[in-house]
């Protein structure tokens, strides 16, 4: 599994040396692949999206007389993702579990063990209306307890 993201990633490495490379292009690109590996709060997308070019005078002087043969926006670029990489290869995929085991506890403070216990089964059937009856235990809690738990959520 780990392959595809990884590959994702070397692709993306790949088009940083595009003859035309497009940096707004090119980060929407990353963002879509590392949002839905590591998740939309992740530091990864924050760092990617922060990427811009600097035309400030001072900054464009400095560019200018250092001899720099590599553009510093593509090599900043280039070490989130080769961080990236090896975070995936050395640690793996993070778990989507342990977002789920949050909303389990949340649930598990704010309703009734009958409550959970019947959320459990409707989830274990075969049933095709899960969604729809799950939805209706829900929405037949109280609201007090549902805006807790959904607050929770929002609070990382």
């Amino acid at each position: 599994m780990i392959e595809k993201e990884i590959a994702l990633i070397n692709k993306q490495l790949e088009s940083l040396t595009a003859k035309n490379f497009d940096l707004e292009a090119w980060k929407s690109h990353t963002i879509i692949f590392l949002e839905r590996i590591f998740g939309k709060e992740s530091t990864k997308v924050r760092m990617i999206k922060e990427l811009k070019y600097d035309y400030s005078s001072w900054n464009l002087r400095d560019a200018a007389g250092t001899g720099k043969d590599s553009d510093p926006v593509i090599l900043k670029a280039r070490e989130i993702l080769e961080a990236t990489k090896l975070e995936l290869e050395h640690l793996g995929v993070p778990k989507q579990e342990e977002e789920n085991q949050k909303i389990w506890s949340l649930l598990e403070e704010e309703l009734t063990g009958k409550q959970i216990r019947e959320i459990k089964l409707v989830l274990q059937s075969e049933d095709p209306d899960k969604l729809e009856k799950i939805a209706n235990m829900l929405f037949n809690l109280e609201k007090e307890n549902m805006s807790v738990v959904l607050a929770k959520l929002l609070i990382p």
